[in-house]
């Protein structure tokens, strides 16, 4: 419903010449419009060749031997996890994702300690903004519903949500324990969206299961080096 004023004004815009009509038209629509902040674009996937300039190397994290992974560590389809509320936690073990992520670069990360027993691997997949943050959200969730489950013939029990890192745009932290060839192996997942990019961290260890941690070092390199990346592609 128009105000007393608002009628005024359409009557003069509708009684007087052309070129009075148009700068009668909607100026304070257009000063609002112009006050208004405008929209955020959506983030696009970083390429496989920008993740492979993101990820670190052994130059980023000293003390460390940074090498790739191959392509069995790597899942190509998402195979069925029982119960089907496990399967965010079951696909990521093999750097899977719901949606797919449009590139993957992912590496394997050792102490040169060599009483440093911890296995590492970590793996930055590129996603449409909001398919990342459909990626965090099916996590989040799942470490907190999920308690055990199979997937590709192992058994998985102890699932967990732990306390994310205040880090990035946001996190997930969860833990389990794994049966694999007989072995009890502890994990631990990080995982931190930044922008576009989810960066997936991962440790375990069988022989101590209070070292199945990624070091805040590695953690912290990575998404300093990733958000540098996305700034410098940004700019």
């Amino acid at each position: 419903m128009k105000s007393g004023l608002g009628r005024v004004l359409a009557g003069v815009c509708a009684t007087a010449a052309l070129a009075a009509t148009a700068a009668c038209g909607s100026g304070a629509d257009d000063a609002k419009s112009a006050d208004r902040p405008a929209a955020k674009a959506a983030l696009k996937p970083l390429s496989e060749a920008q993740l492979k300039q993101a990820v670190i190397t052994e130059a980023d994290v000293k003390g460390y031997r940074v090498g790739a992974l191959g392509k069995g560590d790597i899942a190509e389809v998402s195979v069925p996890a029982k119960p089907a509320a496990c399967q965010p936690i079951a696909d990521l073990f093999l750097l899977g994702t719901e949606p797919d992520a449009a590139a993957i670069v992912a590496r394997s990360v050792t102490s040169l300690t060599e009483t440093d027993t911890t296995v590492i691997q970590l793996g930055l997949l590129a996603h449409e903004e909001a398919d990342a943050k459909k990626v965090l959200a099916g996590l989040r969730t799942a470490s907190e519903k999920c308690e055990a489950y199979e997937h590709t013939g192992y058994k998985y029990s102890g699932v967990k949500p732990r306390k994310a890192p205040d880090l990035g745009d946001e996190a997930v932290s969860y833990e389990m324990t794994g049966k694999i060839d007989g072995e009890t192996i502890p994990m631990t997942y990080t995982v931190v969206r930044t922008g576009s990019t989810v960066a997936s961290f991962y440790a375990m260890n069988i022989l101590d299961a209070k070292q199945a941690e990624v070091p805040g070092e590695i953690i912290r390199a990575q998404l300093a080096k990733l958000e540098k990346s996305t700034a410098n592609k940004a700019s």
